[in-house]
């Protein structure tokens, strides 16, 4: 290997891990508040590449009837939920909330869709199809259980990633997707040479995890989602909402997804499963950060994109072998660090 390859190998990876940073994140969010392991984070990565892909040939993606339906059940669900204390507000709300917001989105994207908008109205579009999904996921899904322990979700949650990808196989088809790239710009320095889409993919990760920072450091609501997380009791007892706290690392978890999914579509096809394996190396990143710290999770990330990258050279048959036993180690020594409390007789 001369420094050349290096460098491209070292420029994929650092590339990758950007994607699986933003994944680990939106995992660890969503655990912290709501100790659940959201298996399904693959598939906004999935849904959003996709249905940016049918906007581009001027068609309606699949996930409007997606939308439609989950927020349906949400509403249902809600109602269920609510039906000791129903007022008319709360008829209201729901309704505006399920039923009025997603038909509202997917008139518009039937609207527009057929006459190509913008390439950047198009990915709006895009994300205003696919991230309400992960509020009425929480709603449908997750509220009812979230009493429930750590185990049970888990369950829940690998069970709704094998039906949501056989929807998305019933939505999205068989065939694989690539879009256009969201920039042409090219820089090149030296031996190494950053693709327009490369970029874009570096800085939105960036303003991302800027934003994030900012928001949890700097406004009331990431503050009261920090509480959340620390104590979940303690939070309830000073007026944080578990249910707000809950839909909002959600409907976050489900931007953030659905951001990768664009970011990456012009890269490499995706196709309806293709979010399954991205989201698991998104989840090593998680594990090795025990699904509570962001910047170790974030920097397990970029670990994992360069052993990929190189390990896609060397060994390309054996790569994602190699990336999933990273986490082997980390969990034997974690296995001999942590106390074993045993239940007396």
């Amino acid at each position: 290997m001369d420094l050349s390859i290096f460098v491209i190998l070292f420029q994929d990876g650092v590339v990758s891990a950007a994607i699986y940073a933003l994944l680990a994140l939106a995992m660890v969010l969503v655990f912290t508040v709501t100790r659940v392991i959201f298996v399904p984070i693959g598939e906004f990565v999935s849904f959003g590449a996709l249905s940016l892909a049918a906007l581009e040939l001027g068609r309606a993606p699949g996930t409007v009837w997606l939308l439609l339906l989950f927020g349906l059940a949400s509403g249902i669900v809600t109602l269920w939920s609510e039906r000791r204390v129903l007022t008319a507000r709360i008829w209201l709300r729901t309704l505006a909330e399920t039923v009025v917001l997603p038909v509202a989105v997917a008139a518009l994207v039937l609207l527009l869709a057929p006459h190509r908008p913008s390439q950047w109205l198009q990915v709006l579009l895009a994300l205003a199809v696919t991230v309400p999904l992960g509020l009425f996921l929480y709603g449908a899904v997750y509220r009812p259980l979230a009493q429930a322990s750590v185990l049970v979700l888990l369950i829940v949650s690998v069970a709704l990633h094998i039906a949501l990808v056989g929807l998305g196989l019933i939505f999205f088809g068989a065939e694989g997707s690539r879009t256009a790239p969201l920039s042409q710009v090219s820089l090149t320095l030296g031996d190494l040479s950053l693709s327009g889409q490369a970029l874009a993919v570096l800085v939105v990760t960036a303003v991302l995890i800027a934003g994030l920072y900012l928001f949890f450091g700097r406004t009331l609501i990431g503050k009261a989602l920090q509480a959340t997380a620390v104590n979940r009791l303690g939070a309830q007892l000073v007026g944080i909402s578990p249910l707000f706290s809950g839909r909002f690392a959600f409907g976050l978890a489900a931007l953030i997804g659905t951001a990768g999914g664009i970011l990456i579509s012009p890269l490499t096809t995706i196709y309806y499963d293709t979010g399954f394996i991205i989201g698991l190396k998104g989840f090593v990143a998680a594990i090795i950060g025990g699904l509570v710290s962001y910047p170790v999770a974030a920097g397990a990330a970029l670990l994992v994109g360069i052993i990929e990258s190189f390990a896609s050279f060397f060994a390309s048959e054996l790569k994602e072998v190699i990336v999933f036993m990273i986490i082997v180690p980390i969990l034997f020594v974690r296995s001999r660090r942590s106390l074993v409390l045993e239940d007396e007789e």
